[in-house]
């Protein structure tokens, strides 16, 4: 595939762009990076320099790919976090083109917001203009829990509850719903669920949970979750592949023992997914 992906981008470490494309280069996609930040590292520890790039700016990018005349050959458009509506704006309009371009072009949006423990971590206003203007023109989004329950507007405890949010998310436009780092009553201790829904039905996957939380994670499952659902047309079979990436990703930082994300060293385990999580249909 081409992928379009406007995200943010650091020089040290793993989050936005710097997590999405290189694990999207080695399962062998071309990918169009288009940054909206330019920063030294994540914002996570607390200081960092580098520029924020105007929306202006980044809409010059995606002008200069235009006037190239390939917008029509890109498979889909990806976004991460939106720190500013008029950037949002600006990939909302890119998706419009793309889509006249290339009908069958779809865009996958990581709505980041917030996280539990945390509450939400992006500018007043940010999360209802994910939740009102953007999420509703995805074709498929990449939530975690506390993500989920915002957009639907609901509390979710149980895995019945995580199901029915998703449909009502899915009731405002996007077809396709992975929701990441879901905690409910059914949940075994110690272990999360990972939830795949799309037309075809529900899959979960069941996964240990580990001592870990680093940066770029969800910018990664994103980028696997939008490479796997295209290219195999089996959310089952995406959710199967992103999981056991995902988790092989967070083994290796783990036995690094750093705080980036060990991209590079689990990259085998990114070209060839070991299925290393079974599979359950729950509808």
């Amino acid at each position: 595939m081409k992928i379009l992906s406007i995200q943010s981008s650091v020089a040290y470490g793993h989050v936005g762009n710097s997590a999405a494309v290189f694990p999207l280069q080695r399962l062998g996609h071309e990918v169009w990076p288009v940054l909206t930040v330019h920063f030294s590292n994540h914002t996570g520890y607390g200081a960092w320099r580098g520029p924020l790039l105007a929306p202006a700016d980044v809409a010059d990018v995606i002008a200069g790919i235009e006037d190239r005349g390939v917008l029509g050959e890109a498979d889909a458009v990806l976004s991460g976090y939106q720190g500013d509506p008029a950037v949002g704006a600006v990939v909302l309009d890119t998706v419009a083109k793309v889509k006249a371009a290339n009908p069958d072009a779809v865009y996958c949006c990581d709505p980041v917001m917030g996280d539990v423990g945390r509450g939400m971590f992006v500018r007043p206003g940010i999360p209802e203009y994910m939740r009102d203007t953007v999420v509703p023109q995805a074709d498929i989004v990449t939530p975690n829990h506390f993500e989920l329950d915002f957009l639907a507007g609901r509390t979710t405890t149980t895995l019945d509850e995580v199901l029915e949010a998703v449909d009502t998310v899915r009731e405002r436009g996007p077809r396709d719903v992975l929701v990441t780092s879901v905690l409910h009553g059914d949940v075994p201790e110690g272990s999360l669920d990972v939830v795949a829904v799309s037309d075809a039905g529900a899959w979960v996957v069941t996964t240990p949970l580990l001592p870990i939380a680093p940066n770029g994670c969800g910018d990664v499952t994103a980028a696997l979750y939008l490479a796997h659902l295209r290219t195999t047309g089996s959310p089952a079979e995406a959710l199967s592949r992103t999981t056991s990436s995902v988790f092989a990703v967070l083994e290796a930082t783990i036995a690094a023992g750093t705080r980036e994300i060990q991209l590079v060293a689990a990259q085998d385990a990114i070209a060839s997914p070991p299925a290393s999580f079974e599979v359950r249909q729950v509808r």
